[in-house]
């Protein structure tokens, strides 16, 4: 692998001159060896980056430095070539770090001063890491145009990988050393990949780049052929959740039980199940000093895996149908059922196959029917069990998320306009309605707040429908978690209205009590196709209540 900088200049095409920035170079290159009986791979990152406006100056203005707590750098250089040609190579020594307060993680960057118009900022970044051998994603497309964009990647000879181009990328091509035929490279190039902007409502951007993927998929060292395959995952993941709980586990099981209410409907008893554990056990993925359920049930927390464990046990006990489902967020990683690869299962609901629902179980501001909408229309393994000669397993197929039913969210307005007691001063009294993903925005959130902070949050509400009036009533019903699913959430807001004089005339804008609108218009033409979060109806119900004569 290259370790030193490129003094090849790069020419700018005309049609990039005029950008804010622009990457010159773009290469990424890993070799997977074994050292010390382990697989570990060398992950070398290049770029060149040519700042051509004030803005990207401003922007620019960082160097994060990638680093992970399984990663080893081995290697950061970074340097500054202005336009009259002069070349600043920063030191390591002069590093900073910055803490993201919110989520707890510390970054490290370089300061770059002196940035001017025309100058290229370089960087050499080699990390020792472990291997991503079941699934990785390169991008090569950006926000901003990237003139050459390579990929390498170099791995032994008895190693075998599956690859896909995706959105139209060049086909990767595989290259023998012949001084070396211990060693095999996968290579992609592309030159003059136009910039697509992440900027567009309803746009799938990370669907919609030019990536390449790839996994091992045999090892002929070992003999060893369709590795990170689904139908050993679900196998492993069935044996790992549907463990025989013990008799102190299931007196553990039964004794939470007594506390679940029953009831004849399945849709309503699977809810009195997911209510129940939410509100009993905290999800905290960080936590692993449980052993076993009965563990779960009194410490009143638990990960992932013990969570899951948990739900299987009691939906089980009460004979339940269920079904694992393993996906991924199809904003961030759109799982591509045409090539098997287990980084695609990196979250996991619940299915229930007789009534045909899902179930978020991890996420506290989710209930039944609604899961986070990243998964609604992705595809995702399901995992079933099977019985085969009395031996219970599990079975993994691919199958769609089904799209939430169009009239799951709803918003109704019934709003009555009454100038009856007041021609100048009508007064509006305005019902709505939300249920689905539209009740989900403001349910949850009065179990998260103070009174008085759920009295402000209600306030901008409100303000949001009264054509920026002070309203006179303001009341709410089916606040809070436990209402997720069940019932609609209602705002009832009472307000006078503002008209307009104009000689004899009165002027009323009735359409503005319906509140402020989405602003779909941008910039630049749009070239992401449309495709929406979840399926959303509307009704807005306008009565006019004029005085006789």
């Amino acid at each position: 692998m290259d370790f030193e900088f490129s003094d090849e200049k790069i020419e700018i095409p005309d049609i990039y001159k005029n950008e804010n920035e622009v990457f010159l170079q773009k290469d990424i290159k890993i070799d997977i060896l074994t050292e010390e009986n382990s697989a570990v791979q060398y992950f070398l990152i290049h770029e060149k980056k040519w700042i051509n406006s004030d803005e990207a100056i401003e922007r620019n203005n960082k160097v994060y430095v990638p680093f992970r707590s399984d990663e080893s750098l081995l290697l950061n250089k970074v340097r500054v070539i202005n336009e009259n040609g002069k070349t600043i190579e920063l030191n390591p020594r002069d590093i900073m770090e910055e803490m993201d307060e919110e989520q707890g993680i510390k970054y490290n960057y370089y300061a770059i001063n002196g940035l001017t118009r025309g100058s290229v900022i370089e960087k050499i970044f080699l990390i020792r890491e472990a291997p991503d051998l079941e699934g990785n994603l390169i991008g090569f497309q950006d926000e901003i145009p990237v003139v050459n964009a390579t990929f390498e990647l170099i791995y032994p000879s008895h190693l075998v990988f599956k690859y896909k181009s995706y959105n139209g990328l060049a086909e990767a091509e595989t290259k023998t050393n012949p001084t070396d035929t211990t060693k095999i490279s996968l290579y992609v190039s592309e030159q003059n990949l136009n910039g697509l902007k992440d900027d567009e409502s309803y746009g799938n951007w990370e669907r919609h780049i030019k990536k390449f993927k790839y996994k091992l998929d045999q090892n002929l060292a070992t003999n060893r052929k369709n590795l990170y395959n689904y139908v050993d995952f679900a196998k492993n993941v069935y044996d790992n959740v549907y463990v025989e709980p013990d008799k102190k586990d299931q007196k553990a099981v039964d004794n939470f039980l007594k506390q679940i209410k029953k009831s004849s409907d399945p849709v309503e008893q699977i809810k009195l199940i997911e209510n129940k554990i939410k509100s009993t056990i905290t999800y905290n993925k960080h936590f692993h000093n449980n052993q076993s359920l009965s563990d779960v049930l009194n410490t009143k927390q638990a990960n992932a895996l013990f969570t899951l464990r948990l739900y299987a046990a009691v939906l089980r006990k009460l004979g339940i149908e269920h079904q694992m489902v393993f996906t991924s967020r199809r904003y961030a990683n759109y799982f591509d059922k045409d090539f098997e690869s287990t980084d695609q299962l990196s979250d996991v609901i619940l299915y229930f196959p007789k009534i045909d629902q899902y179930m978020d179980f991890l996420a506290l501001e989710y209930r039944m029917p609604l899961i986070n909408f990243n998964y609604s229309g992705n595809y995702g393994l399901f995992v079933s069990e099977k019985e085969f000669g009395g031996a219970k397993m599990g079975i993994g197929s691919v199958q769609q998320i089904k799209v939430p039913d169009p009239d799951l969210t709803h918003d109704k307005q019934n709003i009555v306009i009454d100038f009856t007691k007041d021609i100048e001063n009508p007064e509006i009294h305005t019902i709505y309605e939300f249920t689905g993903y539209s009740a989900l925005n403001f349910q949850p959130i009065k179990d998260f707040l103070t009174g008085a902070e759920y009295d402000a949050v209600l306030k901008d509400f409100a303000q949001n429908y009264t054509m920026d009036t002070e309203f006179k009533s303001l009341n709410t019903k089916n606040d809070g978690l436990e209402n997720i699913g069940f019932k609609p959430y209602i705002l009832e807001v009472k307000f006078d209205g503002v008209t307009q004089k104009a000689g004899n005339t009165i002027l009323f804008k009735a359409g503005e009590t319906i509140g402020r609108q989405m602003e779909l218009y941008q910039e630049h033409a749009r070239i992401l196709p449309v495709e929406v979060y979840y399926p959303h109806g509307y009704t807005r119900t306008i009565t006019v209540n004029i005085p006789e004569g």
